[in-house]
């Protein structure tokens, strides 16, 4: 038995962030003696690589599988994504509904005192306790060879991780990516914050400057500024969220101004400088140069594959500055090995990789037996942007499909037009589906709600299933529920479909009921 890789640590390492450890990289953990040869390798204990090793683990055939993580298992989601980003927004969520509880009736203090030290503590508390799901001692139990330490191709079907030799028949990169570093003059002496290290804060920063205003920019943005931070956000387009729909990002971009925090659009930061009094960023925006004092500097513009390390060109994986190039199967140009995960993917969430993982395991180890293959771009995408309120989308856009030579009409339905968003006073979004002209073909939705995330499935169902806005018109929707938008979008749809005698009976039944 081997313990040959490098301890790790969590900043700080407080009793929640050393149970963290305990489960994810444990200190004491033993690589086991390696088998003679693997039917499955994978390189990345993420969502991809844990789905993929578990997997391949329950199918019950016998298989010899290897996992290998050279940090903390559960990768980016657990330990610096989606797990402690979730946490701190729910905490925000909070005060945001604090800060219009007069509007309800209610009336909360004058000052809201938030404890930052605290709802950091909540987070590392969270995230410890779920930690054991990804643990090196479950996927131990599970029957999977765990080996903590940096994995490196060798030729011949081999891999090296911890001085151990590890042979394989299959092999799977899952590795994951990194927020990429700044190239912005004096940035690495003055110092910044990513999404790796932001969540290690234990103290408020007073100032804090957010670069890029995609989805993690504008999420962490939005919930620093909720917890008191006092938030400049920099973003070098026009308007924020510029790859969401149109309408959404307007909501959202007007709803940060009216919480006060400062957008500085069309900005190109040219240098950093630290001194007594914190960090100058010098800038210009709209031709304007101008500068700001802040305390810190949360990174959030962009991602990095992780292929550094692997020696991908000893097994002949071509790659280049998006990640390991894959076909629609998931297999990398060498035909043993794979990839699944934001390695190799645009899509760069974690049902994504969870999705992309099962294709994995279907096209490794069943299609040689003749049961087919599995496809990436057969995949219906969801995904959402969880400022508040959230963005959901799902499917084309109007412009995507046109230019896929597609015809579109489009429903808007206003939360204002549904009841249960009127007595939540969240009326400023909509339900918008796009379809086929002349069809009841759903081609993709976007929603702007509160919980938007949670409605856009019902539409993800229907377009994998094949249902259409018929269809949907005809599913019962518990009343007053905000997913009732979705309901009326379909009926809208239905009633392009009706003759004018039909409408005339149909305005009959509505001033009846």
């Amino acid at each position: 038995m081997s313990s040959a890789f490098q301890k790790v640590t969590v900043p700080p390492m407080d009793e929640y962030n050393n149970k963290l450890i305990s489960y994810v990289h444990p200190p004491d953990w033993n690589n086991p003696q390696p088998s003679d040869r693997y039917d499955l390798v994978v390189i990345g204990a993420g969502t991809a690589g844990l789905v993929v090793a578990a997997g391949a683990a329950g199918l019950g055939l016998g298989l010899k599988v290897a996992l290998i993580e050279k940090h903390l298992m559960g990768g980016d989601c657990l330990n610096v994504g989606c797990v402690p980003s979730k946490c701190i927004i729910r905490s925000a969520r909070v005060v945001g509904e604090m800060r219009h509880a007069q509007a309800f009736g209610i009336h909360p203090p004058q000052e809201i005192e938030v404890d930052f030290p605290a709802v950091m503590k909540r987070m590392r508390k969270l995230r410890a306790g779920i930690s054991h799901h990804d643990s090196a001692q479950r996927f131990q139990k599970l029957g999977i060879d765990v080996f903590l330490g940096a994995g490196r191709f060798l030729a011949n079907n081999s891999i090296e991780v911890a001085g151990k030799t590890l042979r394989y028949k299959k092999a799977v990169i899952a590795t994951g990516a990194r927020a990429v570093r700044p190239s912005i003059e004096g940035i690495e002496e003055a110092g910044f914050l990513t999404n790796e290290t932001v969540f290690s804060l234990t103290e408020r920063p007073k100032r804090l400057a957010v670069i890029g205003g995609g989805p993690i920019g504008c999420e962490l943005a939005q919930a620093f500024s909720r917890l008191g931070c006092q938030v400049i956000l920099f973003h070098r387009h026009s308007h924020l969220l510029d790859k969401e729909d149109a309408d959404a990002a307007e909501i959202i971009q007007n709803a940060f101004i009216d919480e006060g925090i400062h957008l500085v659009l069309n900005s190109q930061i040219e240098r950093v400088k630290k001194s007594t009094d914190g960090k100058t960023i010098y800038f210009t925006s709209n031709g304007t140069k101008q500068s700001i004092v802040v305390d810190e500097i949360l990174v959030g513009a962009g991602r990095a594959p992780n292929v550094e390390s692997l020696n991908l060109k000893a097994v002949g994986v071509e790659y280049d500055r998006q990640g390991v190039q894959v076909n629609d199967y998931l297999q990398t140009t060498n035909p043993n090995i794979y990839a699944a995960g934001d390695i190799c993917m645009n899509w760069k969430f974690t049902h994504a990789a969870d999705a992309a993982a099962r294709i994995v395991i279907k096209n490794t180890l069943f299609s040689p037996f003749g049961l087919g293959r599995s496809k990436l771009s057969n995949l219906v995408m969801p995904w959402v942007t969880y400022t508040d309120p959230e963005i959901a989308h799902v499917g084309m856009s109007d412009h995507q499909a046109q230019s896929q030579g597609i015809s579109v009409d489009t429903i808007k339905i206003s939360m204002s037009n549904v009841d249960r968003a009127i007595a939540d006073g969240e009326e400023s979004g909509f339900v918008k589906i796009h379809h086929k002209k002349g069809s009841d073909e759903i081609l993709g939705a976007t929603i702007v709600a509160s919980h938007a995330g949670e409605m856009i499935s019902e539409v993800t169902t229907a377009i994998v299933n094949k249902v259409g806005l018929n269809g949907l018109s005809s599913v019962i929707h518990p009343y007053p529920t905000q997913a009732e938008g979705i309901k009326k979008a379909a009926d809208a749809y239905r009633r392009t479909l009706l003759t004018p005698t039909s409408q005339k009976f149909l305005g009959l039944l509505t001033k009846l009921s």
